[in-house]
């Protein structure tokens, strides 16, 4: 198809009362075919989601390699994206195990699960990691996009003191670090979210905030002359995308409203205190976070995410699946059967929301394809079995569109993990020699 007509500007913005709401990418932008080619191959994308505490190993890995493996237990709920991923065994993160300074593996195997890096051991100011994976790609695809990186979790916190054994909270907080001293703070609340997407998130004031939202109460009614005005200039493929993109962002707003209003939305919120617009479940406000981060991408606002599922040393009960027990304790099982089948299913139900973001990436259209396509996801948790601490065949599914679906691949013994993060990083146009420990690249769960 040959586009002759003017084309739309990439950042062109529907505005209203001082919203701005980028959109997603119309054909009505691309100049040409060629170009919409070229927008296809460079716009990739890099997303983490890390799930806390180890796993249940005997339920994780198949037992088979290759394509016709069974698919064991905590992998169920990803069965239907099974063409999506691989199950990748045999990748170590060497540099958590404790190398001399004792105790503290949950606070290693976090702080160095992106940046492959010995992290120092200190309750102070003077950390010490690595550049993070994430924070290497944001580096380069943040000069497209508005916003370079988004830290996404659903734990809030820890602000001061040691959360493990001689190590700073700083360490299992977060997952990026944008230099060997800075790590990266993770946001919690969707209404944070949303409002660093859409609107001034900068007023930490409660009554500021508060008076925000009630002006804020919709902002699809600020935005829906404009988008009502553009329609009409769209052809039907572009209507369709645009009605799709607005019914997304009216979505989340509302389960956003409907969190807030169930109580904590009328209290005005102190600084730094447990924060308006968390939804009452684990489960639902996990996938309000990942649904932003799917709308963030959509609208090209950003190009690299990472997701905590938890923090290390996390503490949550999962009343819901009927595990009243804390997870951070739960985990150290010492093979008692009862507890492992609770940590099975803690497992199973963070493996399921993997499942939910690879369903709305695999269901998001980007231009021509979908976001699947153009996206590489690292899945995992930085304990194997955290009975015994143990840092070595990590818990990992790669999955996206430039990964061989559909297969357990097995690395060499020793494989570093940080071989396979440079391999990512380089199928999605990012060279870097060397990261952390890595030795080398290993992409065979490469297309």
């Amino acid at each position: 198809m040959i586009i002759t007509r003017k084309p739309l500007a990439r950042r062109t913005l529907l505005r209203g009362m001082g919203t701005l709401l980028s959109l997603p990418l119309l054909e009505a932008m691309i100049p040409s075919a060629n170009a919409a080619e070229a927008a296809a191959r460079t716009r990739k994308r890099l997303q983490v989601i890390y799930m806390p505490n180890g796993m249940d190993m005997d339920n994780f890995f198949p037992k088979e390699l290759g394509e016709n493996y069974v698919t064991p237990l905590t992998l169920k709920p990803l069965e239907p994206y099974r063409q999506h991923f691989a199950v990748i065994s045999g990748l170590d993160h060497a540099q958590a195990e404790a190398l001399g300074d004792g105790a503290g593996d949950h606070g290693r195997c976090c702080g160095s699960y992106l940046t492959g890096v010995h992290v120092k051991k200190t309750e102070g100011a003077d950390l010490r990691s690595g550049v993070s994976m994430d924070q290497l790609v944001a580096k380069q695809f943040g000069e497209q996009t508005q916003i370079p990186s988004m830290e996404l979790g659903l734990d809030p916190p820890s602000l001061v003191g040691s959360c493990d054994s001689g190590y700073s909270c700083a360490y299992t907080n977060t997952l990026s670090w944008v230099d060997a001293s800075t790590p990266l703070p993770v946001t919690t609340n969707p209404r944070d979210v949303f409002e660093r997407l859409f609107g001034d998130s900068d007023n930490l004031d409660p009554k500021g905030r508060m008076a925000q939202m009630r002006r804020q109460a919709s902002i699809l009614d600020f935005v829906a002359e404009d988008a009502k005005r553009m329609s009409g200039k769209l052809g039907a493929d572009d209507r369709k995308k645009l009605d799709e993109y607005m019914t997304s962002v009216r979505d989340i707003e509302k389960r956003i409203q409907k969190a807030e209003a169930g109580g904590s939305g009328t209290v005005a919120l102190p600084a730094f205190a447990h924060p308006a617009g968390i939804p009452d479940t684990f489960e639902e406000h996990a996938k309000v976070m990942m649904d932003l981060q799917v709308l963030a991408m959509q609208a090209d606002l950003t190009r690299v995410g990472t997701f905590m599922v938890g923090r290390e040393v996390s503490g949550r009960s999962y009343p819901e699946i009927e595990v009243p027990d804390a997870h951070h304790p739960l985990s150290h099982h010492g093979n008692d059967p009862e507890k492992l089948a609770k940590l099975t299913k803690i497992n199973t139900l963070h493996i399921a929301q993997v499942a939910y973001f690879l369903k709305r990436l695999s269901e998001t259209s980007d231009g021509e394809a979908k976001l699947i396509d153009s996206t590489m996801l690292l899945a995992g948790a930085s304990l194997a079995d955290p009975n015994r601490h143990d840092h070595r065949n990590l818990p990992t599914i790669i999955a996206g569109g430039m990964v061989k679906g559909g297969s357990h691949i097995q690395a060499d013994k020793g494989t570093p993990m940080t071989n396979a993060m440079l391999s990512m990083m380089e199928a999605l146009g990012v060279h870097e020699e060397k990261l952390g420990d890595s030795n080398g690249r290993y992409n065979a769960f490469l297309a």
